[in-house]
């Protein structure tokens, strides 16, 4: 009841000192503060005329009013930090005496702070309330999309002040800074082997452990890293795969591996009737034909330059934006485009489906096979096999 007549006193002296709006005519000072609360409570809703939004508690809007002016009026009288409202307080208290009272209902895990809860158990429900509206990725937590939305603008906020390295993240920076400390702080209890970064002190106490979590669907093998787990299913990938006698690249389809076959053959079985221009697939003829018969209506607005298809344009203005959507999911290395990722991406992997027909050397791209075609082998090397047919 205490409370109460409380929380009804300190409603009454915000209504008095902030404006709140009504709906109704604004009300005149010389009417009496009882006829004004009436009115108010027969209305039963109150809204912030700083920034428009209502609330049907005179309790929630004391305490919504507390963002706007400043006021934390409950402090932790352990570390002097405040709060607007007390039950962040009591959220709070608990980083001090260790309770965790807040249980996750999907699992055992428990946290100090039901928002801590909140976040964790969108794990479980596979819930991501934030969603970039440039391209539709979506994240559990805020700050996540926040970080996220600088692959976009190409924001690199954040700068060592060591060597002047910028990166997107915070989180990133903090372990460039140990490059320069020589810092590791994540020390292995079995062996003394330390880390820089906590992630791949948790990779390495498998060793130890013989935890491996990471199981193959295909054949069971299991492994104690996704990354070694990636690796082998591509041996998987490539059983069930279309494999050129010529060169061994592998495709997913016969269609596909009948289209190839025309790279070697020097085949170009696709015309245009317009220009008499030849070509390996249906599909680059198709592309090229448009150029005939189709407006470039997509204009890139930092150098005029005009485009057939919004994606072309699109991958353009990444030059303009600095924008690399595409990350490598074995080191932070991003680009711009997903044909530059595949390319980098068999650094880590290994794979070489470039092959030399002279000396069977294989290549993880086709331009260091041009290359050393042209500098190892003469072209009369190239055709003596089908000379001596």
């Amino acid at each position: 009841m205490i409370e109460k007549n409380k929380e009804n006193e300190e409603s009454s002296e915000v209504e008095e000192k902030n404006h709140v709006k009504t709906g109704e005519k604004p009300l005149s000072c010389s009417q009496s503060k009882e006829k004004d609360l009436k009115k108010i409570r027969a209305n039963k809703s109150f809204t912030c005329t700083q920034c428009g939004m209502s609330l049907t508690s005179k309790y929630n809007f004391c305490v919504h009013m507390r963002v706007h002016t400043g006021e934390k009026s409950h402090t932790c009288d352990q570390c002097g930090k405040s709060f607007t409202q007390s039950s962040h307080l009591k959220d709070h208290i608990n980083i001090h005496t260790g309770e965790k009272p807040h249980k996750c209902s999907h699992c055992e895990k428990r946290f100090s702070q039901s928002g801590y809860l909140k976040i964790h158990e969108r794990i479980h429900t596979g819930e991501k309330p934030y969603t970039c509206d440039q391209c539709g990725k979506s994240f559990t937590i805020k700050g996540n999309l926040t970080g996220h939305m600088r692959v976009h603008t190409g924001e690199k906020p954040f700068t060592c002040d060591q060597c002047g390295k910028i990166f997107t993240q915070s989180s990133n920076l903090k372990i460039h800074m140990k490059s320069h400390t020589r810092e590791k702080p994540y020390t292995c209890d079995q062996c003394g082997k330390s880390f820089t970064i906590k992630g791949h002190l948790s990779v390495h106490m498998r060793v130890h452990t013989g935890e491996k979590p990471f199981t193959c669907d295909q054949c069971g093998k299991i492994f104690t890293q996704s990354s070694h787990l990636k690796n082998h299913i591509k041996i998987h990938i490539r059983e069930k795969l279309y494999t050129c006698d010529q060169c061994s690249k592998m495709f997913l389809r016969a269609s596909a591996l009948k289209q190839h076959m025309n790279v070697h053959t020097k085949e170009k079985p696709h015309s245009c009737h317009l220009c008499g221009n030849s070509f390996l697939c249906l599909q680059s003829l198709i592309e090229h034909q448009t150029m005939h018969t189709v407006m470039k209506e997509y204009m890139c607005f930092e150098c005029e330059k005009t485009f057939t298809t919004a994606n072309c344009l699109k991958r353009h203005e990444r030059i303009h934006t600095g924008e690399k959507p595409y990350e490598c999911s074995h080191c932070d290395k991003r680009f711009s485009d997903s044909s530059s990722l595949k390319k980098h991406e068999r650094i880590h992997t290994g794979e070489k489906p470039y092959n030399c027909t002279a000396c069977e050397k294989r290549f993880n791209n086709s331009s260091a096979l041009h290359r050393h075609t042209k500098n190892i082998h003469r072209s009369s090397d190239l055709m003596l096999p089908s000379n001596q047919m």
